[in-house]
């Protein structure tokens, strides 16, 4: 069974024992938390699409860890000007595992 759930303002395709990072949530690591917005599930007998969301599924996860990713530079110049910037970010993520995913159905 697979699902697309939304969280953090993005949107992520996942299947029980996955692994992802998602954006920073305000979690406990080991801690479960529960993802609402399921926008799709679908499994052998067929696909369930909400409209935005489905109403009775969610996505049970456990939290495993917190951190930051790696730096991405920015680089900024205006020619001729002699005006040169360089700024650095680094994006929180909590990393996920995700469990099991239920509908009314089943």
């Amino acid at each position: 069974m697979k699902a697309i759930v939304r969280t953090g303002g993005k949107q992520f395709r996942v299947e029980k024992g996955d692994v992802l990072r998602v954006p920073l949530m305000e979690a406990e690591p080991g801690s479960e938390v529960e993802l609402t917005e399921v926008l799709q599930v679908s499994a052998e007998d067929g696909c369930q699409t909400g409209q935005p969301v489905l109403a009775n599924a969610s996505v049970k996860a456990k939290v495993l860890r917190h951190g930051r990713g790696n730096k991405i530079l920015v680089y900024t110049f205006k020619r001729r000007k002699g005006f040169e910037k360089r700024s650095g970010h680094r994006q929180d993520f909590t990393e996920i595992q995700i469990g099991d995913i239920v509908t009314d159905g089943a």
